[in-house]
């Protein structure tokens, strides 16, 4: 026997579904009767089966280009510390508007990641290359962050005005990767404000300086 149901709107179809599942788990059926769960469900066990292989080779990726790019563990390490701030941002986006983990909610936070990934490479970058024209630390944290940081900004700010039609028009579908998106991004520009220099401070990476005197000694 199959029951087919259409949920309506406005309603968690992931809740629901483990509701009525639950409730199903206590029912006494006759000897050699089962139930399975279908449909969405079915299709969303599916999807999240192949997602291991996707992530797996996303944190190469990412990993391979940052390598490519610092050569140095430290740098790489506070790219790859602003990946919690924007994750916080996600999650409490998702359970203040009600939504669960879903699987589009998961590709939004693989793309958020990607996201904070490139902001936070530019900054450290620029941070880099400052002090291989021979500024200080403090000197080359505090003007890489006060140049970078606007850029930053209004990148998000333009990628969340894209966004919020997709949570004004509201889908099962996409609106919980455009939440996870908007969480992410509002909460790691904002604290990788913060998080950045500070990392940046306590690890500071070996970087070879090119500022006049070290090419005026090399030239005699």
């Amino acid at each position: 026997m199959t029951v087919s149901a259409f949920v309506k709107p406005g309603y968690n179809v992931q809740r629901l579904n483990e509701g009525i599942t639950a409730q199903l788990q206590q029912f006494k059926f006759e000897e050699g009767q089962t139930f399975k769960v279908a449909g969405e469900k079915e299709s969303q066990e599916e999807s999240f089966g192949g997602l291991g292989l996707i992530i797996l080779i996303t944190i190469f990726g990412f990993l391979g280009v940052l390598i490519l790019e610092f050569k140095t563990f430290k740098s790489i390490l506070i790219v790859l510390s602003v990946i919690p701030l924007g994750i916080v941002g996600g999650l409490l986006m998702l359970f203040l508007t009600g939504e669960t983990l879903s699987f589009t909610a998961t590709i939004g936070f693989i793309a958020l990641v990607g996201i904070e990934v490139k902001n936070s490479l530019l900054v450290v970058d620029f941070t880099n290359q400052l002090r291989e024209q021979g500024k200080g630390i403090e000197e080359a944290i505090i003007e890489a962050g006060e140049i970078r940081f606007v850029p930053i900004l209004l990148t998000s700010l333009t990628a969340i005005g894209g966004l919020l039609p997709l949570v004004i028009e509201y889908s099962a579908l996409y609106s919980p990767l455009a939440l996870v998106l908007i969480g992410g991004l509002i909460s790691s520009t904002l604290l990788s404000r913060l998080v950045t220099p500070v990392m940046y401070k306590l690890l500071p990476p070996a970087v070879e300086r090119k500022d006049v005197e070290v090419l005026e000694e090399a030239m005699a």
